[in-house]
């Protein structure tokens, strides 16, 4: 199913794709939620999945709440600062990935069509681990991680790195991601953006920091491009 949003996409200008990995490929946000639920006394919660949800969504994504601040306080780079060294420091332990449904047939649909990388804020062993886990990895032009740029996102560096790898200007890119993250980073790049919403972001919140189109799944991205 397709949001749009008060944008639309330009898709003469869409000449590559960069994808989050965390909601926007790898389903790691249920993992996560299935882990956190075990441990919340049932006698407490009525709804311990719900419960542990909302818990994982504001632990794995604390930066979407600071990053609503800085216009308020004025701290953006600290906050921005902040962000990054959460994302290059916090320990990666999970070692079972999960992927979000129809992933593996949109991006052999669309391969060949653009060249696609992979831009994420997670560390590269565990994102090269799920890549590699559901055969991914040949799909990509490249894998840019958290270290792979000076800086990870939101800031442009990680999208503006993977354009000039792929050979395309940053305004030719389309950048993928369930979170504002991921949409703030995309439009400081230059680029288009795509919320999808099977990982934490919410339509409104996406939509607030200018995505382009909002997507139910990932998966509906090769019937959007290769519809037109």
């Amino acid at each position: 199913m397709v949001y749009n949003s008060d944008m639309s996409l330009d898709f003469k200008r869409i000449r590559a794709l960069c994808f989050d990995v965390d909601g926007t490929l790898s389903d790691t946000d249920d993992v996560y939620t299935h882990k956190v639920a075990r441990y919340l006394p049932r006698l407490l919660f009525k709804d311990p999945q719900h419960v542990a949800r909302r818990l994982v969504m504001w632990l794995e994504a604390p930066g979407n709440t600071l990053i609503g601040l800085p216009d308020i306080v004025g701290l953006d780079d600290e906050l921005l600062g902040l962000w990054e060294w959460l994302n290059r420091k916090r320990p990666r332990p999970m070692k079972h990935f999960m992927m979000v449904p129809g992933i593996k047939e949109m991006l052999e649909r669309l391969h060949g069509k653009y060249p696609m990388t992979v831009v994420s804020a997670r560390d590269d062993k565990s994102t090269r681990v799920f890549l590699e886990q559901f055969n991914l990895t040949g799909y990509f032009d490249e894998i840019v991680t958290a270290t792979t740029a000076e800086h990870t996102k939101p800031y442009p560096d990680p999208i503006l790195y993977a354009a000039e790898k792929m050979g395309v200007s940053p305004e030719n890119c389309l950048m993928i991601g369930d979170t504002t993250v991921d949409i703030r980073a995309g439009k400081a790049a230059g680029t288009q953006t795509v919320g999808v919403l099977c990982g934490f972001g919410e339509r409104k919140e996406l939509e607030r920091h200018g995505a382009n189109l909002i997507l139910e799944n990932t998966a509906d991205l090769a019937d959007v491009l290769l519809s037109k």
